[in-house]
């Protein structure tokens, strides 16, 4: 009960703007096209609400649908949670630990990171959403995944009624061959025939439809995959790569040490239960978070702080082998590459070999930096900012800053 007052109980009602975009309308219509086509399609061609199936199916396609837009509205409108304007930790010595955001005028506590497009530093940011307008972050996530999780599930019921109905509807009219197959066909049978018969408008609708809720399932269930898998790891996708650059540091200083990510709690479970609850309420303030033994509340940040220091590791050096045309989505790239695309507004950028990029962050088959357009790579104005994939790159084997220093300040950083 508390959660659905949080989904109804708006900061203000600018908050429905969010609405007002590309993403949530394109969202909210597939939704809406895939439920209703779902719904005419059963009560009128393939299993009639007197039937006790038909019941069953016309219920659960509303349950579905009901749950669906639930966990979106509150994942968009609940939103993820921003830092306090202002804010700093109750200890004044550990305010350097942190990092300053300008914009909030606050510390930006363990975790979270300054959007750009929301314009407040979120807690524990993962990404900026478009489908849902909104970050997903410490109080949204859970919701934000479920609602994934659902999105395919009802997708996958609603193509089922599609092909059924198509095939219930055509069976007796269009011969296919199949003479020697025989299937019960009872349930569908109509006696009388169907108030509005299933024509051509009708079949046009449902093939439509159809297309509709197979993609949706590919494309959401691809993303649901993604998110779970940095849930059982008590990670963000955003934290991943400050990991990823935390080894590459080491490595390249040759360090004796090795960098354990501080939020992961030894378990799956664990981990798992940091962000579904039963009380849908998320553990923790969105502040301070719980660490495995032996590291820092602020381990984390620490490594931030060491990685903006270091202008190698700030950016990391990649040098193109393979053409990249821009495409949101390149087929020629690879399928993991063309499902896992980042959802999100920003831009790809296209790649001729033999160029050179800089890579800020990243995902496990994108990276997301500026292209350099000449040798002076360190001015801004030089770049190209986007997204790519990682298999038309490769890692430099050193940069040209940092190769020119002798082996023993190498050692010493």
């Amino acid at each position: 009960m508390g959660t659905f007052c949080s989904v109804i109980k708006f900061e203000n009602l600018q908050e429905l703007k969010r609405l007002c975009h590309w993403g949530p309308i394109i969202a909210l219509g597939v939704i809406a096209i895939c439920s209703t086509m779902a719904m005419i399609d059963s009560v009128l061609w393939y299993w009639p609400l007197h039937t006790t199936g038909g019941s069953v199916n016309f219920i659960m396609l509303i349950n579905w649908t009901v749950m669906i837009l639930y966990n979106y509205f509150n994942a968009m409108f609940v939103g993820p949670g921003f830092v306090p304007l202002g804010w700093k930790p109750e200890i004044s010595q550990d305010t350097m630990y942190l990092q300053y955001c300008k914009v909030c005028q606050a510390y930006k506590a363990p975790r979270s990171h300054h959007c750009r497009k929301c314009n407040r530093c979120v807690m524990k940011m993962d990404h900026h959403c478009p489908w849902i307008n909104n970050c997903c972050g410490y109080q949204n996530h859970a919701s934000f995944t479920l609602f994934l999780l659902l999105a395919p599930l009802g997708c996958i019921h609603a193509a089922f009624i599609f092909v059924m109905t198509m095939y219930t509807q055509l069976y007796n009219r269009l011969s296919f061959g199949w003479n020697t197959v025989k299937i019960d066909m009872s349930a569908a049978r109509r006696d009388p025939l169907p108030i509005v018969p299933f024509g051509l408008a009708a079949f046009a609708a449902t093939l439509f439809a159809l297309g509709l809720a197979l993609g949706t399932t590919i494309a959401v269930g691809m993303l649901f995959v993604i998110q779970m898998k940095i849930i059982l790891r008590n990670k963000t996708s955003i934290e991943s790569w400050i990991e990823e650059k935390a080894k590459d540091r080491i490595q390249y200083y040759q360090l004796n040490e090795v960098f354990v990510f501080p939020y992961d709690m030894g378990s799956r479970w664990r981990n798992f239960k940091q962000v579904f609850t039963w009380s849908g309420v998320p553990e923790g303030d969105g502040l301070e978070w719980p660490v495995r033994e032996g590291c820092h509340q602020y381990s984390l940040t620490i490594e931030q702080l060491k990685q903006k220091a270091d202008k190698r590791v700030r950016s990391v050096r990649y040098k193109v082998i393979e053409d990249y045309s821009g495409a949101c989505c390149p087929l020629n790239k690879g399928i993991k590459t063309f499902f896992t695309s980042p959802c999100t507004e920003e831009p790809r950028i296209q790649l001729q070999k033999g160029e050179f990029v800089l890579a800020t962050r990243g995902l496990r088959y994108w990276l997301y930096g500026d292209k350099i357009l000449d040798d002076s790579f360190i001015e801004d104005v030089s770049r190209i900012r986007g997204w790519f994939p990682r298999k038309c790159v490769e890692k430099c084997p050193c940069d040209s800053e940092a190769d020119q220093a002798p082996e023993g300040e190498k050692k010493n950083r």
